[in-house]
Parts: C-alpha cells; sequence; structure tokens
C-alpha cells in the first residue's frame, strides 16, 4: 500500500471527484437545471489500529491528503470535487469516484451524502 499511497494527492483525488461530478451535472443537468441540496463526502476506515508504527504512518498518509478524524474515528474528506454547487447528487458522484479511487489503491473508504 505504501508505494501506491506515494502517488495518491489531495490533486489527484479532488481532480477524479470534479471530472466526475462534471459529467454528472452535464449528463443530468445540461441547461443549469436543480436538483435537491445536500453534502457528499467520503470516509476512510484505518486497517492498522493501535499506536504502531504502522498505524501513524497511515493517519498521517491521510492527513496530508486532507482527510480529518470525525468523530466517528473514521478519516473523513467533505466534498471531495469541490465542485461549485449545492446539488447533492453532483457531489455524490464525485465523492463515490474518490471513494473509488481510494479503493483502489488499498483504503477501505466510502462515500456518504446527505441532504440539507
Amino acid at each position: 500500500m505504501q508505494t501506491v499511497t506515494q502517488t495518491l494527492t489531495q490533486e489527484l483525488i479532488q481532480a477524479t471527484a470534479f471530472r466526475a461530478a462534471d459529467a454528472y451535472e452535464q449528463k443530468h443537468y445540461p441547461d443549469g437545471g436543480w436538483g435537491a441540496c445536500g453534502f457528499a463526502w467520503v470516509n476512510v476506515y484505518l486497517t492498522t489500529k493501535g499506536n504502531t508504527r504502522e498505524g501513524k504512518a497511515e493517519r498521517r498518509a491521510l492527513e496530508a491528503l486532507g482527510f480529518r478524524k470525525d468523530y466517528t474515528g473514521a478519516y473523513q474528506m467533505w466534498n471531495p470535487s469541490k465542485y461549485p454547487t449545492q446539488n447533492v447528487d453532483t457531489l455524490e458522484a464525485g465523492a463515490q469516484a474518490a471513494a473509488q479511487l481510494l479503493k483502489s489503491a488499498g483504503y477501505t473508504a466510502y462515500a456518504g451524502s446527505r441532504l440539507d
């Protein structure tokens, strides 16, 4: 996992998520329509628990990617696409793409969303 995480960057995550959000927006709302308002994020769950060297390295790697620990103990990134909309479906498409990228890098990652 360490060789893959060295090539994974915050910019790559955002670019991947942005492309997916933009593609969704262009397909479903080509004339600037509007859907339900909401939020989307990505949760990453640690694979190494405890205060071990590997656990600390995993946490540092996630923080370097822009993740912050939430109240559940997962590491979370809100609106990974940074797409300029409140449309929950568009934001969720970006979060799903970011989660897929993180999964391909060996992380346990899930997208989440909620209405506003």
